[in-house]
């Protein structure tokens, strides 16, 4: 492919942040899912000196695409490169970087570059990727701009917290249960209805309707990244109204005859609906607690169905 089937973009947003902070966000690509509202799940698969490899799952067009990146970080100059080092189709090559420019107290300015070549150099896959790229990148400088600008904030309205349990048998078993969430309906007590789809392996878009204790339902919608036979991650896209983010990991634990199995949760609460949910005396506190009763309820729950029947 000819450099002039290379295309370039460039998009900016200023931040009142300090631009250290801001670059401490970018530099930890395990926070990206909480920031970026397309970025699925994030791993660090390697790191030495400032060189760093990473594999992200990513949403584009609807579709869940993963790749694995080569980042150089440069901490001195508030700069992080980025190349792909094997791209997904209709994509050919995908490089840029990420320019923090400090502007000392009113904040900084963050430039996100970005240069591509498509697939056979063929206009529509050209104009694939330049739509993601449009929708990604401003999607994503919200969020950091978002993030940066109320870190105090948004740890009050933050929750993070497990439940494990431990169950007879094996990983293999408790995962195929927790994989196959298309049976969920049939299962689970408080799964009303259940739509999976899986375009690609380990790849589900899920979407189900979840019964409360008052006998309502809420819908919601998630993307999860199933990695036999230890982890299942998952992010929602469509969520309940008292909640702005929520990530989780189902970790799974063998240990001789048993499995400790183990739900995690990040859940911020959507401070604007907490009134007019939970009625007009409740507060953040409130709000944390009702959510984190009730998805551990739901969560043991799930886990307690994914053990052997009883004899």
């Amino acid at each position: 492919m000819t450099d002039d089937a290379r295309r370039r973009t460039s998009h900016e947003m200023l931040v009142t942040a300090p631009a250290r902070a801001v670059y401490d966000l970018l530099a930890d690509v395990t926070g990206w899912p909480e920031i970026f509202h397309p970025t699925v799940y994030a791993q660090q698969l390697q790191m030495t000196g400032g060189r760093e490899r990473i594999r992200l799952w990513a949403m584009a067009n609807g579709q869940v695409k993963t790749w694995v990146s080569g980042r150089t970080l440069t901490p001195e100059a508030l700069r992080i490169d980025f190349r792909q080092e094997v791209s997904q189709h209709p994509v050919e090559s995908m490089g840029g970087s990420w320019v923090i420019e400090d502007l000392g107290e009113q904040g900084c300015r963050i430039v996100l570059l970005h240069d591509f070549t498509a697939v056979g150099n063929d206009p529509e896959n050209v104009a694939w990727i330049g739509g993601v790229i449009e929708r990604n990148s401003s999607s994503e400088l919200l969020g950091l701009k978002t993030a940066a600008e109320a870190m105090t904030e948004a740890e009050q309205l933050t929750i993070r917290f497990e439940d494990s349990i431990v169950i007879d048998g094996s990983a293999a078993d408790v995962y195929d249960f927790l994989n196959e969430a298309k049976l969920w309906s049939e299962r689970l007590p408080h799964v009303a209805t259940v739509d999976l789809r899986e375009d690609s392996p380990g790849l589900q878009v899920l979407r189900m309707e979840t019964r409360t204790k008052d006998g309502s339902t809420h819908t919601t919608e998630s993307v999860r990244v199933c990695l036999p036979h230890e982890k299942i991650v998952y992010k929602q896209l469509e969520l309940p109204a008292l909640m702005s983010l929520h990530t989780g990991h189902w970790l799974l634990q063998q240990d001789g005859e048993q499995v400790r199995a183990t739900s995690r949760h990040t859940v911020t609460v959507k401070e604007s609906k907490i009134t007019t949910i939970l009625g007009p005396e409740a507060g953040i506190e409130e709000a944390r607690n009702y959510l984190r009763t009730a998805l551990s309820g739901n969560s043991l729950a799930t886990l307690g169905h994914a053990g052997p029947d009883p004899e």
